[in-house]
């Protein structure tokens, strides 16, 4: 078995013509850990409901352009650069405010099992 497994998704830009401009890489790269998702989102955008999560938190990472993150009713403007964390039972929603597209990526992973992390779970090689 192989200790890597890689996948090619293309330009970011060109995501938005994928199924609901989103790109999921838990299958591609046989993910064990957490889901990441890449996503573009045309202007005027906005996901049509709320969604919230038993296990899992959301990491979102904002790429290109500026949009609203709505956590349980409180809007978090965001735009290139902008990190969001939602933790789990919170409701969320995410729009595109831009004038152009909106690019992001999306990190789920169970919350608080996080043990260890940087050189605490490193070794020199």
């Amino acid at each position: 078995m192989s200790s890597f497994k890689s996948t090619e998704l293309g330009a970011i830009a060109d995501l938005i013509k994928l199924e609901n401009g989103k790109a999921f890489l838990h299958d591609a790269l046989e993910l064990t850990s957490c889901e990441i998702s890449l996503n573009t989102a045309p202007k005027g955008f906005k996901v049509p409901f709320n969604h919230k999560h038993k296990q899992n938190e959301e990491i979102y990472i904002i790429l290109k352009g500026e949009g609203i993150i709505t956590v349980d009713g409180e809007q978090i403007p965001v735009k290139e650069g902008s990190c969001v964390k939602v933790g789990t039972g919170a409701a969320r929603t995410i729009e595109n405010t831009a004038d152009g597209e909106l690019s992001f990526i999306c990190i789920q992973a169970k919350e608080n099992s996080l043990e260890q992390f940087g050189f605490a779970d490193a070794e020199l090689c």
